[in-house]
């Protein structure tokens, strides 16, 4: 769109369905180039990525405006899904759970949310994906209802 500019800088988090641990850590980085081809491909700027064994985190730049953020996240989910299944790394078909976290943020915090993201193996030694997914949601100022979070087993 000419004439069409944007500073939006979103966080999207969203979880395997079941909060499984079915991203294998041998598989993490193939899987954080494929998402990245798709964010890439939707003319997005990726800043940061990180797969969790049952989790995805990943940071962009919201550039392309010519399809909604929810277009943009469901592509993410239906062609990784499609290529964790083609690839066969679960002895039954992968699913992510349905919905997802999407949390703004201003230009100056853009270095803070990388290094978050990127330590996020550190990170989860010390706080389990429920507090933290609750902290965001706290953090953000975002209203909700318990009853719709994602299942927590830890």
């Amino acid at each position: 769109m000419p004439n069409t500019y944007s500073q939006i800088y979103i966080q999207i988090v969203f979880c395997v369905k079941g909060r499984e641990n079915l991203i294998p850590s041998s598989h993490r980085i193939e899987l954080e180039k494929y998402i990245a081809g798709i964010v890439n491909n939707r003319k997005q700027k990726l800043l940061a990525l990180y797969a969790n064994p049952d989790h995805i985190h990943l940071f962009f730049s919201f550039q392309n405006l010519d399809k909604s953020l929810s277009e943009i996240v469901w592509d993410i989910k239906a062609g990784s899904s499609k290529f964790i299944n083609e690839s066969h790394w679960c002895n039954r078909e992968f699913n992510w759970k349905e919905g997802y976290g999407a949390f703004s943020y201003s230009k100056s915090q853009v270095g803070q949310v990388c290094k978050y993201i990127l330590n996020q193996e550190e990170h989860h030694k010390k706080i389990s994906f429920k507090d933290e997914y609750l902290n965001i949601l706290k953090n953000s100022g975002v209203d909700f209802d318990e009853k719709y979070l994602f299942e927590f087993y830890d």
